[in-house]
Parts: structure tokens; C-alpha cells; sequence
């Protein structure tokens, strides 16, 4: 689009001026790292800021100041979900903003209490069911907005229709995370398609590399210095341009999609660095040393009919039926 911002901008910058008072916002992931920045930024700026987390103490402590409340939330259990969901609904209010930002990567094997994988469970099937739970108060605020937290991990993996859980192929942590990541973007692509006619647009977002906010605990401290992620004594690297950033600036592109006229009446793609992104050059997913070199979504992130697929698949994994 050609947009003001870019890799350095921060939150700040991406925010300024636009009012959101009487607005309604919901942040998962939002007692640390890039989810606790949004529901800050977004505090700031007059919204009235539900934290759905694990854990709330940090959140309770930073928001004290601005008008905000916490539901704990864990992603990989679908009664808490529901409950999480159920507690909002009650309040009547509409939604006027979802940020999808809480996660996890790379982790050992592990199942949710339905036998799914639990990156694709937490990162993307947790998502799906809250997003559904939530979808009356979407629907009530008339114009809402849902932003998905994906990442460049996308390019590590599509989807394994086949095997998504892992039941027969060998577990790869990273590439797990992949899958569950362009499940993120995928499903920005389908629910924003089903979506509109209800005002609901959806915008899915790659926020950059954030090495500070512990996202990566389970990675090898040598892959993340070969990678250029961290210095060898586990000080994070900030470069935007290669987007390795601070969290202001890596909170940015999704309060940017949360909140910026300039696209009103667009929705379904990909972002990064505050900007819809471009089909990336490359083919085929990449390893962890070789993603992020260029720019740009993989063409089967944003795919409509792989979209169609998930959002299926999504339905029979969770039993989870939108409205």
C-alpha cells in the first residue's frame, strides 16, 4: 500500500491520533511480551481492554492505570475457552477489536486433552474456538476488526491435511510451528471471507523477531546465535531491517491492522512492517536458517481454497460450528 510506517515504527507512531474511546478490544496473549504491549497501546489510547491470558499478574500491574480487565484463558482447553468466552458474552458489550496474539514455539511433543498437537492447538485451533465463541459480539459491534498473530515461521511449514497431528510423520518442533502459523494466516483469509457481510474483517500479521519476549525458550541458544537472532552471551539482536525488532516496534503491524483507516473495507491478507505484505519469491517452505531472508507471504499461506480446507478441518478437530 505504500504506507507512513515501516520496520521501526512503533506502536506509538502507528496509533497517534486515532481516537477509540466507547471502543471494546480483546487481547489474548495479553500479560506479556507483544500481546501486552497491544493491550497497553490500546489502553492508552481510550479503549476499553479485555486481557485473556494464563496468567494476569503482569497485566494487572501495567494496565492499573486505564480501564481494562483480565479473564484467564488457556488455549489448549476448550471448557476454559468456552468459560473465557461465556464470562465476556455476559457482559452484553460488542467487540470491536480481537487480537489473536498469544502463542507458543517449538516445544517437546505434547497433545491437548483432544489428542491435537498443542502448537496447532494453542497457535491456531484455541484461536478458531475463541474467535467462534466470541463471533455474537463481533458481529454486535457492526465494524470489528480480527487480527491474527502469524509469523515468518509460516515459511516453514504448510499445512499436512494429511497428518496434521503428527499421528504418523516424525515430530519436528519447527516445523510445527510452522504449520500452526500458516494455519494463522489462513484462517485470516476464511474468516474474513465469511466475515463481511457481517462487518467483520480479519487481517492476519507477522509481527517480526522479538527475541526478548521468551517466545523462542525451547530453541537451542546455538541455532538462535547461527541464526542471528541473539549474541553469543543471549543479548537480543534489534535490526529492523531484518526484522528483528524491539516489541514496540513488533507490536506495531497488528495494532497497525487493528486500527488504521487506510484499510477500512480491506481484509484477508498478510502484514508486515505496517504494510500488506507481498507474495514472497521464494517456493517451497525453508528451514529455520534460510526463512526470513526475503521478504513477502508463501503463495500456500494465503491460499483461498487451502483456507476452505483449515476452516473444515478446524470444524471437525474442535466440533466448533460459527454461526
Amino acid at each position: 500500500m505504500g504506507t507512513p510506517f515501516g520496520a521501526t515504527s512503533t506502536t506509538l507512531d502507528v496509533i497517534a491520533g486515532i481516537p477509540l474511546q466507547d471502543k471494546v478490544g480483546v487481547v489474548t496473549g495479553g500479560n506479556s511480551g507483544l500481546g501486552l504491549e497491544t493491550a497497553r497501546t490500546l489502553a492508552r489510547a481510550g479503549m476499553q481492554v479485555h486481557v485473556f491470558d494464563r496468567e494476569l499478574s503482569t497485566a494487572q500491574v501495567e494496565l492499573a492505570p486505564f480501564d481494562a480487565d483480565y479473564t484467564r484463558l488457556d488455549l489448549a482447553d476448550p471448557a476454559s475457552i468456552d468459560a473465557a468466552a461465556e464470562a465476556f458474552l455476559r457482559t452484553g458489550g460488542p467487540i470491536h477489536i480481537l487480537v489473536n496474539a498469544a502463542g507458543i514455539m517449538a516445544p517437546p511433543l505434547s497433545r491437548d486433552s483432544r489428542g491435537n498437537e498443542r502448537q496447532l492447538s494453542t497457535n491456531h485451533l484455541g484461536h478458531f474456538q475463541l474467535t467462534g465463541r466470541l463471533w455474537p459480539a463481533l458481529v454486535r459491534a457492526e465494524r470489528a476488526r480480527v487480527v491474527v498473530y502469524s509469523s515468518l515461521g509460516h515459511q516453514f511449514s504448510a499445512v499436512d491435511f494429511d497428518d496434521p497431528n503428527y499421528r504418523r510423520r516424525a515430530y519436528d518442533p519447527v516445523v510445527a510451528y510452522g504449520q500452526s502459523k500458516t494455519a494463522n494466516a489462513l484462517f485470516a483469509v476464511e474468516l474474513d471471507r465469511r466475515g463481511q457481510e457481517h462487518g467483520v474483517r480479519a487481517f492476519a500479521v507477522h509481527p517480526g523477531n522479538i527475541a526478548s519476549t521468551g517466545l523462542g525458550r525451547y530453541l537451542a541458544h546455538d541455532d538462535m546465535v547461527a541464526a542471528g537472532l541473539i549474541e553469543r552471551d543471549g543479548r537480543p539482536i534489534v535490526d529492523p531491517e531484518r526484522r528483528l525488532k524491539t516489541p514496540e516496534q513488533g507490536a506495531a503491524t497488528g495494532v497497525w491492522c487493528a486500527t488504521s483507516p487506510a484499510l477500512e473495507g480491506r481484509g484477508g491478507v498478510y502484514c508486515e512492517d505496517c504494510d500488506i505484505a507481498p507474495l514472497s519469491a521464494e517456493e517451497g517452505p525453508l528451514d529455520f536458517f534460510r526463512a526470513g531472508d526475503g521478504r513477502g507471504v508463501m503463495s500456500y499461506a494465503v491460499d483461498p481454497a487451502a483456507a476452505r480446507r483449515l476452516w473444515k478441518l478446524s470444524e471437525d478437530l474442535t466440533g466448533v460450528r460459527y454461526p
